[in-house]
């Protein structure tokens, strides 16, 4: 048995997350941890809120509330929205905890008296209509990169450049919208980057044949272009104080601590019941543990680079990403996600449509791996009336119904294999090797393409063996063939598990069993699995799995939720 560390990049606790953020990180670090933990491994998933920064404070002055309060209710409808998604984190916590705020201090106290930290003097864009400093998301303006003219002033969300706010063109108060702004002087303390690059190049070129391309080539570009000092204080009054005299006015910079939060967060779960967990075996010291990261390609620069660079500096045995896999963007109907302008489905409307795993399914299946990929509701229908509702959902009622109307409500004696079943068996195993190979390799889209074919096997196997007709000559043929078709269920539903939970549950169900009653997937035997449910087991035909989508839904949906262009 393996220890499996999976961290999601932490969302940001203001407004509700859509479907891009959730294919981005969420859900593919969940079917991930399901899928080890169904293979026998110790799995610690860990996620949480990202609390601080200009975002909060920004979020909680529009809606007139405490930014405490504000965080405490983002963080819950977060929690709720995850919860309805099925997302089996082990904890769920907050950047803003007093545990992150002792792991951040402590940190950086170890970069300080290692020499990492320097103070400096910068030009910093103050707005006098707000009589304030604006750090880094409370300016907004042109990228001088690419051109796109909403821009943050800590980084572009179109083309991933980090930016200091006084690199913007045309830039304007995301407070108050003014762009009567000045440059004027401000001390704050930097990381050393540049120390640190031979080390954290070392450690990158070390990732070469492990992670995928999106990750490894952000990451090799910021280390091809040159590191520069990092700013990790800002002039805000939400976040972690500055422990280091003469910067007592100043907190850590949301990016700074967010990332320790992945720490601090496992302390917090660790501090619930400290008899029972201990968050150092994870990491620090810690041994033998395999530790896997999921995010967008836009949060790529801090966890291949600063983050790292941060847990190198302290000189510390600290455990370090193995794997870090980044993803590319989801788009909406040919354009953005925009919660302001009403278009995009998010999580907390996704499931007031459909089931979770309708989403599940066709999100993992359209995973942004190696490039963007789109979402549109025409697609996203015609994917769950053929796979879901066509073939998965059809076998499953075309065979419960059938074997009960012809034989009776219990898995059928009689009958041996043949020829047929041993040939299928065969078919079943590669296919099945194939499934787990891409799932341990984390290529979401080729491991359900697979899934979605051994669905078509089973379909195909019991057209071609045709038990209706065997059934009026040869009795005890129909029902090996039913009997075959029956363990395939639970087959189906056994490797569907990490991507459609609840469906999985459903299916055994009607077979009279439970998601415990699984063994683990470890070596798991066609042959075995494809007898594992005896003769005279009662089972129930129950509802259809899925409903179809038709088109006057989609059209509904299209105007519900914006077109996009």
């Amino acid at each position: 048995m393996s220890k499996i560390l999976i961290t999601s990049a932490l969302p940001y606790v203001n407004g509700v997350p859509h479907l891009g953020h959730l294919v981005g990180c969420l859900l593919p670090s969940d079917v991930y941890a399901r899928y080890n933990r169904m293979l026998g491994n110790e799995v610690l998933y860990i996620c949480g809120t990202d609390e601080h920064g200009t975002p909060s404070e920004v979020g909680a002055a529009k809606e007139g509330m405490d930014i405490s309060e504000y965080c405490t209710k983002y963080h819950n409808r977060h929690k709720e929205a995850y919860q309805a998604f099925n997302l089996s984190f082990d904890f769920f916590g907050r950047t803003s905890s007093p545990q992150n705020e002792e792991l951040t201090h402590h940190i950086f106290e170890l970069l300080d008296k290692n020499g990492y930290i320097e103070e400096k003097s910068i030009k910093q864009i103050f707005s006098i209509d707000d009589n304030r400093f604006l750090p880094d998301r409370y300016v907004t303006g042109t990228c001088p990169h690419c051109g796109y003219d909403k821009a943050r002033g800590d980084q572009c969300e179109n083309c991933t450049r980090v930016l200091d706010p006084t690199e913007l063109i045309n830039p304007r108060s995301t407070i108050s919208g003014s762009s009567n702004l000045e440059v004027r002087e401000t001390r704050h303390l930097f990381l050393n980057l540049p120390k640190l690059e031979k080390r954290l190049s070392e450690w990158v070129r070390s990732k070469e044949p492990f992670w995928p391309d999106v990750a490894y080539s952000i990451a090799q570009k910021w280390l091809k272009e040159g590191l520069q000092e990092r700013c990790i204080t800002r002039d805000l009054k939400w976040g972690f104080s500055v422990n280091k005299p003469g910067y007592e006015d100043k907190v850590f910079y949301v990016w700074f601590d967010a990332p320790i939060g992945y720490i601090g967060i496992t302390k917090q779960w660790a501090d619930e019941k400290p008899a029972e967990r201990d968050w150092k075996s994870w990491w620090l010291d810690a041994k033998d543990v395999r530790y896997v990261e999921f995010m967008g390609k836009d949060n790529v620069p801090f966890h291949a680079i600063t983050f790292p660079a941060t847990l190198l500096g302290t000189g510390e045995n600290w455990t370090f990403v193995d794997y870090l896999k980044g993803m590319s963007f989801l788009t909406y109907e040919g354009g953005k996600f925009s919660k302001s302008e009403k278009r995009g489905v998010f999580a907390e409307d996704a499931v007031k449509e459909f089931p979770a795993d309708y989403w599940r399914y066709w999100l993992m299946a359209n995973a942004p791996e190696g490039s963007d990929s789109a979402f549109g509701f025409d697609l996203f229908a015609a994917v769950v009336n053929k796979d879901l509702n066509g073939v998965l959902g059809n076998f499953v009622s075309r065979v419960l119904k059938m074997t009960s109307s012809k034989i009776g409500a219990e898995v059928p004696a009689g009958g041996e294999q043949t020829a047929t079943e041993k040939e299928l068996i065969a078919l079943l195993q590669t296919k099945v090797s194939d499934y787990f190979k891409y799932m341990n390799e984390m290529e979401f889209r080729k491991a359900l393409n697979e899934l979605r074919g051994i669905w078509v096997e089973g379909n195909n196997y019991i057209s071609a063996a045709e038990p209706w007709t065997v059934i009026k000559t040869d009795p005890e043929r129909a029902a090996a063939i039913l009997r075959t078709c029956i363990n395939l269920i639970r087959i189906f539903a056994i490797l569907s598990a990490p991507i459609m939970p609840a469906t999985a549950e459903s299916m055994l169900a009607r077979l009279g069993l439970k998601m415990s009653d699984i063994p683990s997937l470890k070596d798991f035997n066609v042959a075995e699995e494809i007898e594992a449910v005896k003769p005279g087991q009662p089972f129930t035909v129950g509802e259809a799995l899925f409903e179809r989508i038709t088109p006057e839904k989609v059209e509904e949906l299209k105007q519900k939720y914006g077109s996009g262009k």
